[in-house]
């Protein structure tokens, strides 16, 4: 579709794009959209580590005594102010 396009006609699709949401919004616009990718992508890696760490836990038993560190998960790499404790599932049974 875009190989259809000629210059001009790409030209003017700017211009009415900057006419519509202004220029002072675009970076803000752009800025927002990168930093949910960001954190889209994190809590996707979040997600996954924590699927791979489960299967082996689930078939071995963990002693009693071990006591983990509350977990955090943080919106993007180095964001402390918008880090939040992560409340787990009690994974004890009795057999």
């Amino acid at each position: 579709m875009i190989g259809n396009l000629k210059p001009l006609e790409i030209l003017l699709i700017v211009v009415v794009i900057l006419l519509l949401f202004g220029a002072k919004k675009l970076p803000d616009m752009a800025r927002s959209l990168g930093k949910s990718a960001r954190i889209l992508k994190s809590e996707a890696k979040a997600m996954k580590k924590d699927d791979e760490a489960a299967a082996p836990t689930a078939t071995t038993e963990q002693p009693a005594q071990h006591q983990e560190s509350p977990r955090t998960i943080q919106a993007a790499p180095g964001d402390v102010q918008s880090s939040r404790p992560v409340s787990e599932p009690n994974r004890t049974t009795q057999s």
